[in-house]
C-alpha cells in the first residue's frame, strides 16, 4: 500500500474543501492517485448531497445579468441554509457561473439549464461546504419597442428588473432601485388586482370615521381612499426615491421613457423556515445523560 504524504493530503484539502481524515481515507483507497480519489469523492457526493437536500435552504443570494445593449436581462436566485455560507467565496463564485449560464440559454428552465455540468458543481459545492445549496428560480425579460432592461440588487438579497420604453440604462437602473427600496405591489393602478382592491375597500369601510355616514358621501370617501392607496402601492405614481418632488413616472418621462413593468425577488421569499429551538434541544440531550 502506497504511503500517503502530508502534502498530497493538504492538495486534496484544497482541492475539495473536505477534512483532512476524509482526504486521507479517500487518497489511500485511490492508492494515493489524487485525481482517482477527487473522482471516487464526486461520486459519492451525490449521496451526501441528497442527503442535504431535505434540509430548508431559505438563505442565499440573487444575481442579475443584463445584456450590453439592454435587450434583454435574467434573474436567478439561489440558496443555501445559512446567511454565513451565502458570504462564502464559494458560495459566490458558484452564483456567478449559474447568472451565466442563464443569461447565455436565456431560459427560466431550472431544470434543463442545470442539467450536467452545473449539478455536477452544485454537488461538489455541497459535499464541500456542507449545507443543502439549491437554485430556485430564473426568470427572463425582454425589452420592449427599443426600449431598455434595468437591473439593481441589493446586499446580495433583493433583486430587481426593470423595463421600459425608451429612456436609457442608468433611468432603468435608478426605477430599479426605487423597486427595490420601496417595493411597490404593482408598476400602474390598473395592474392592481380587483380582489386587492375590494379588500381595501372593506377595510375601509370597517373603519370608525365610516359609520353612519350617508351612501353617496361613503362611497365619495371610499374612492378617495382608495385612490390613495393606489398611488402609494403602484410604481408610476409613488414619489421617487432619489428626488421626492417627482414620481417615477415624471423622473422616467423626463428622459424620455415610459415604465412598462418590474420583477423583483427577494431571497427566501415564500419558503416556510423551520424555528429550531437549541437550547431545548440541548436541554433535551443533556436529560438524557
Amino acid at each position: 500500500m502506497a504511503a500517503i504524504s502530508a502534502s498530497q493530503v493538504k492538495d486534496l484539502r484544497e482541492r475539495t474543501g473536505l477534512g483532512m481524515m476524509e482526504c486521507k481515507k479517500a487518497l489511500t483507497e485511490a492508492g494515493g492517485d489524487i485525481e482517482v480519489a477527487i473522482e471516487n469523492l464526486r461520486k459519492s457526493s451525490g449521496l451526501k448531497a441528497a442527503k442535504k437536500a431535505g434540509r430548508t435552504a431559505a438563505e442565499g443570494a440573487v444575481v442579475t445579468r443584463v445584456a450590453d445593449d439592454g435587450s434583454y436581462g435574467v434573474m436567478v436566485e439561489i440558496n443555501s441554509e445559512t446567511d454565513f455560507v451565502a458570504r462564502d467565496d464559494n458560495f459566490i463564485d458558484f452564483t456567478n457561473k449559474i447568472a451565466d449560464a442563464f443569461f447565455a440559454a436565456k431560459s427560466e428552465d431550472v431544470a434543463a439549464v442545470m442539467d450536467g455540468e452545473l449539478e455536477t458543481a452544485r454537488e461538489q459545492l455541497v459535499q464541500k461546504i456542507g449545507e443543502n445549496i439549491g437554485v430556485r428560480r430564473a426568470v427572463v425579460v425582454d425589452a420592449v419597442d427599443g426600449g431598455v432592461v434595468g437591473e439593481y440588487v441589493h446586499g446580495g438579497r433583493i433583486g430587481v428588473l426593470t423595463v421600459l420604453k425608451g429612456g436609457n440604462a442608468q433611468v432603468a437602473k435608478d426605477v430599479a432601485m426605487h423597486v427595490a427600496a420601496i417595493n411597490p405591489s404593482v408598476a400602474h393602478p390598473e395592474n392592481m388586482p380587483q380582489e386587492e382592491l375590494d379588500a381595501e375597500k372593506a377595510i375601509i369601510l370597517a373603519q370608525p370615521d365610516m359609520a353612519g355616514k350617508p351612501e353617496q358621501i361613503a362611497e365619495k370617501m371610499v374612492q378617495g381612499r382608495l385612490k390613495k392607496y393606489l398611488a402609494e402601492n403602484s410604481l408610476t405614481e409613488q414619489p421617487f426615491v432619489k428626488d421626492q418632488n417627482q414620481t417615477v413616472a415624471e423622473y422616467v418621462k423626463a428622459a424620455g421613457g415610459e415604465v412598462v413593468g418590474f420583477t423583483r425577488f427577494g431571497v427566501g421569499e415564500g419558503i416556510e423556515k423551520e424555528e429550531v429551538d437549541f437550547a431545548k434541544e440541548v436541554m433535551e440531550q443533556a436529560g438524557r445523560h
